[in-house]
């Protein structure tokens, strides 16, 4: 599988993390699409299909994640 550029999962995360802040979900269509759309690459970028999935993923993948670190998965 291909993996994608650090700087591009980081770029995709900052981006999903500052629309779900800013409840973009709950705002009007355009937020939602960017929001949509933004969720629908970090999952394709990721090899996922779903954007919690895909936000585990790119967080592993990005310089300084411990493997062994699963302190993402525990905060369900």
């Amino acid at each position: 599988m291909l993996m994608a550029h650090p700087a591009v999962l980081t770029d995709l995360v900052e981006k999903y993390e500052t629309l779900r802040a800013l409840n973009a979900e709950k705002g009007g269509p355009a937020g939602r699409q960017r929001m949509e759309d933004v969720a629908y690459t970090l999952c394709v970028s990721t090899g996922t299909c779903d954007v919690d999935a895909a936000l585990i993923a790119a967080r592993h993948q990005l310089p300084g994640a411990r493997p062994e670190d699963d302190s993402v998965l525990a905060a369900s």
